[in-house]
């Protein structure tokens, strides 16, 4: 009787496959799980952990594991080099036209990195525009484009350590993305300012005077180089002609007031709100009457930002001749009384006007630097109260501008 000894060896070839979506969903940092949590399917250590860094988070006041707050964050393949690098942004996550408040996330998204003809900045402040919430009701975003960092407007330090401004109209010249597309705002095709960072075509950046704040610089690329362009190139106005600006309080009519007296306009301005015209006043408006109410003479040039509710009165308001400059309709774009037959029968000129140049925006900068002119701000919240901002900025409670601040 003997015994045969037989070793059987079998191998089994196991396949995973792991599907990552597209943009990929960045929560807050696992350390050591690696793609399994990036992808969304929980712990898969590729390799044994290594022991979690800890970092000092000026937000929470405290030691923090790495990526526990949104400051410095890496995701890292099973302890190796980082993948994927995340920051704090105020983003469009959905479109809602009737409540654009209910689209509004703040969180963390990809930091965007160098490319070609590009710069990435680190945002010191960057401010509120309507154009925001517009962007919330999907007015020039359109939902495939989600999530998109909102914020037209900052205030930065670039990688050279270059305090900077950015002007944010995308392709007006071809630099950084080619002749052929058209131009657009930041948060239109490309990830705007509300976050840590943002990237735009290096053309872009224009230098801060050191006369200005980071607050105040970040006031001026789109609610004043708006204004600015309204009056001194599409309005044509000069020293010693007259103004209305409607709706005093919101960015755009707020700096028209500002630069008009500084150039010696006489500025005549309408509002709802009886501590508004006040506000008016103390700017240097001549008067401040009611929406809708008789001025004590016809003006040169009207600043039409309000759209439907005072279209009417803007065109009642100019003498023969006259430029109506608008550039939104924040009332709607529809007025009950287009007043076709004054335009014809005075010869009055509707123009409209959208943002300015990167040249006018270098010629405002110098304006406020040298003449001592400061935006007026109406409150500096930090980045992670973005919401509160919004809020206040639909209800139109605001007088000047609202400013979101990284420091």
């Amino acid at each position: 009787m003997f015994w045969v000894r037989v070793r059987v060896r079998v191998r089994v070839r196991v396949r995973v496959r792991l599907r990552l979506p597209v943009p990929v969903p960045v929560p807050v940092c696992l350390g050591w799980a690696g793609v399994g949590a990036v992808a969304g399917v929980g712990r898969v250590p590729l390799r044994p952990p290594v022991p979690p860094q800890r970092h000092d988070c000026p937000q929470l006041g405290r030691r923090v594991q790495e990526g526990v707050c949104h400051m410095a964050v890496w995701f890292r393949l099973g302890g190796g080099e980082p993948i994927v690098k995340v920051m704090f942004a105020v983003y469009a996550a959905r479109i809602d036209r009737d409540q654009p408040l209910a689209g509004l996330e703040l969180g963390e998204l990809p930091a965007p990195e160098a490319r070609p003809g590009w710069s990435v900045v680190d945002v010191r402040a960057a401010s509120l525009n309507h154009h925001d919430l517009w962007s919330l009701r999907g007015v020039g975003l359109p939902e495939d484009r989600l999530p998109m960092i909102l914020g037209c407007d900052a205030a930065g330090v670039d990688a050279d350590g270059n305090e900077v401004v950015l002007h944010s109209v995308i392709g007006q010249t071809g630099h950084g993305v080619g002749p052929k597309e058209p131009r657009s705002i930041l948060t239109e095709r490309y990830p705007g300012t509300f976050a840590e960072q943002v990237a735009v075509p290096t053309w872009n950046i224009l230098p801060k005077p050191k006369e200005l704040s980071f607050e105040e610089a970040a006031c001026l690329p789109t609610a004043w180089l708006t204004a600015y362009r309204m009056l001194f190139t599409n309005a044509g106005v000069r020293p010693g002609d007259s103004v209305l600006v409607q709706g005093a309080g919101g960015g755009v009519a707020t700096a028209a007031i500002v630069l008009g007296k500084a150039a010696g306009l006489r500025v005549f301005a309408t509002s709802r709100d009886e501590a508004k015209r006040k506000r008016a006043l103390e700017l240097g408006a001549v008067e401040a009457v009611e929406t809708g109410a008789r001025l004590p003479q016809r003006v040169d040039a009207v600043i039409e930002t309000v759209g439907a509710a005072t279209w009417s009165h803007s065109i009642k308001s100019l003498r023969p001749g006259g430029t109506l400059v608008i550039s939104g309709a924040t009332s709607g774009d529809r007025p009950s009384h287009a007043e076709l037959t004054r335009i014809f029968f005075l010869e009055l000129k509707v123009v409209g006007s959208t943002m300015g140049s990167k040249d006018e925006l270098e010629d405002l900068l110098s304006f406020c630097a040298a003449t001592g002119v400061r935006p007026v701000i109406d409150e500096v919240l930090p980045m992670d109260r973005a919401r509160e901002g919004f809020e206040r900025m639909a209800s139109g409670g605001q007088f000047g501008k609202i400013v979101l601040s990284n420091s």
